[in-house]
């Protein structure tokens, strides 16, 4: 013998899978959000399959991220997500909300360059300059990260980072200038 419970708890269930289902939110309806990019707060309404990429370049307006590869082999678009590497072309925007950014416009402080950036520099450590935000941003990481003790660490700990003018061993160089500088700070 069913209890009541039972065949009350039975109906509730039949009742609730035949009823009408609600239609779906519509998928390309803009989410709101809120990103801290570089010490500052945006709102975005965007739509959810956004790249992090994307509402950096086209939503914020912070264009020194590059669009290499849009496929996550090139590191182009290499930005620092709560301090630790993220390719921007494959994350979404929302999967950034309550994490803070940092790209490459939020390096420099008080007009000083950063001195990964300075060490880029002296160090003519890019060519076309197509690949140098993401590899500057990957350099900061790979040294914040402890993987800048030798030339092979750097090399390895870089390798997702490609750099069609081969300026290689220039990038090396210029992590081993920034890297005590960087220790300072």
């Amino acid at each position: 013998m069913v209890s009541s419970v039972a065949m009350t708890l039975l109906e509730r269930a039949r009742a609730e899978s035949t009823a009408p289902r609600e239609r779906a939110a519509d998928p390309q309806a803009p989410v709101s959000m809120s990103l801290r990019i570089n010490d500052s707060e945006y709102r975005l309404a965007i739509d959810a399959r956004t790249s992090l990429l994307d509402a950096l370049r086209e939503h914020v307006g912070l264009t020194g991220t590059k669009k290499g590869c849009d496929h996550g082999q090139c590191g182009a678009c290499t930005v620092l997500m709560d301090g630790k590497r993220v390719l921007s072309c494959m994350s979404f925007a929302i999967m950034a909300e309550g994490h803070s950014v940092t790209t490459i416009e939020g390096l420099a402080k008080n007009g000083e360059l950063h001195p990964m950036q300075q060490a880029f520099i002296d160090h003519d450590a890019f060519q076309c300059g197509y690949c140098t935000p993401g590899q500057i941003m990957s350099a900061v990481a790979c040294v914040n990260e402890g993987h800048a003790e030798t030339d092979a660490d750097i090399r390895e700990y870089m390798s997702g980072n490609i750099c069609r003018c081969a300026a290689y061993p220039n990038i090396v160089d210029a992590i081993k200038q920034a890297k005590p500088k960087m220790k300072e700070a």
